[in-house]
């Protein structure tokens, strides 16, 4: 289990500034669904002195993503647009007293949403830059800009640190030579040598998700056993406040489940899917998205 501040607890439990903005006149929206991870960052800016009135945000994502958004609407409230882009995601990070190594990603797409939504204030088309570059990292659609300017950004300096800081090489790591690539790059205009970490060197936590998949150590029969084993640990607290959870379908990275009672058309049905899917991968080792039931395919409704 990672270890979260209380500051992170206390922003996912209870996050602030929920929603959308009424009267919003920015709106950023960053990452993708079937990356694991979405957010959508309405703003209220006073057009006179251009301060921002309001934030609000909208997640799909894990407590961290959740945390992270919460903290950024909080810092730029009352600030100018202008001083609410110098907001970095460090400052993001540290206004939540630190997130895990293996969760810094989650605070880049805060700063991105808010230059998305600040684009979008001015009446400009926003360009995360992502394709300009060559795409490195085909499972997170990761590529080499993103990855130079992070590592600029946060004065990264191993393959690790980049999969914790935007993903990429977290997934089959075929990805690792080029991320190795724009390390020497960057690290050589920094007047430092790179040193390959080694062959096949991943995040910690990733390795026995790989690992299953190249060796077949899980098969598909352990791995639905080991969602549902998680889903009971759940339970308990789901029933506490009138609600359950219970597997419906396993496909690739979607898996879907069926709320019942009171989790089924909450306003917080969207946090207890998050919290779920957070939980899931930690224990399978990989990313996965926990989707309801009522989003399956026909195809797969009607087996």
């Amino acid at each position: 289990m990672w270890d979260y501040s209380e500051k992170v607890k206390e922003h996912f439990f209870d996050p602030r500034n929920a929603g959308a903005v009424e009267g919003a006149n920015a709106v950023g929206d960053v990452g993708s669904l079937s990356c694991g991870d979405a957010l959508r960052l309405s703003l209220k800016v006073n057009p006179e002195n251009e301060v921002i009135e309001a934030a609000g945000f909208q997640t799909f994502g894990c407590g961290s993503a959740i945390a992270s958004s919460s903290a950024l609407t909080e810092i730029i409230k009352g600030m100018t647009i202008d001083e609410a882009l110098t907001v970095t995601n460090q400052d993001i990070a540290d206004y939540l007293d630190g997130l895990p190594p293996e969760k810094m990603h989650c605070s880049v797409m805060g700063r991105e949403a808010l230059q998305a939504a600040v684009a979008n204030y001015r009446g400009e088309e926003w360009s995360d830059d992502h394709e300009e570059g060559a795409l490195i990292c085909k499972c997170f659609a990761i590529d080499e800009v993103m990855i130079e300017e992070t590592i600029r950004a946060n004065h990264l300096s191993t393959v690790e640190e980049v999969t914790n800081y935007t993903k990429a090489g977290g997934g089959c790591a075929a990805c690792h030579e080029g991320i190795e690539g724009v390390l020497a790059k960057v690290l050589s205009e920094r007047g430092e040598t790179f040193v390959p970490a080694g062959v096949g060197a991943l995040p910690k936590r990733n390795k026995p998700a790989v690992a299953a998949a190249a060796t077949g150590a899980m098969t598909s029969l352990q791995r639905i056993r080991k969602i549902e084993a998680v889903l009971d640990e759940i339970r308990p607290n789901l029933r506490r406040d009138g609600g359950d959870v219970e597997l419906v379908e396993v496909m690739d990275k979607n898996i879907y489940v069926h709320l019942t009672g009171a989790c089924s058309g909450c306003q917080m049905a969207a946090l207890t899917l998050s919290g779920i899917q957070q939980k899931l991968m930690e224990a399978l080792g990989e990313f996965v998205k926990v989707i309801p039931d009522s989003e399956m395919p026909v195809a797969l409704a009607g087996v």
